[in-house]
């Protein structure tokens, strides 16, 4: 898997997984939990979310590409 989260990225995820869960949940969930269900949800949709992300700025680009010649047209 090429998408890497950096450690301290990852433990600010775990983190906010622990509040929103002894929060939203009557139990607690260990870091080591956190972290492994962080890894896991980032394998299942890291992919499909970067892959949507790139797609996204593809299309940006491509729309700013085309407005090239009419925003930056000079009358000769």
């Amino acid at each position: 898997m090429r998408i890497k989260l950096d450690d301290q990225r990852k433990k600010a995820i775990a983190v906010n997984l622990i509040d929103f869960y002894s929060s939203n949940f009557d139990d607690e969930m260990s870091e080591f939990k956190a972290s492994e269900i962080v890894d896991f949800m980032l394998r299942q949709i890291g992919p499909s979310q970067y892959n949507q992300a790139i797609t996204d700025a593809r299309k940006y680009m491509a729309e700013k590409i085309q407005d090239l010649d009419t925003e930056f047209y000079e009358p000769e």
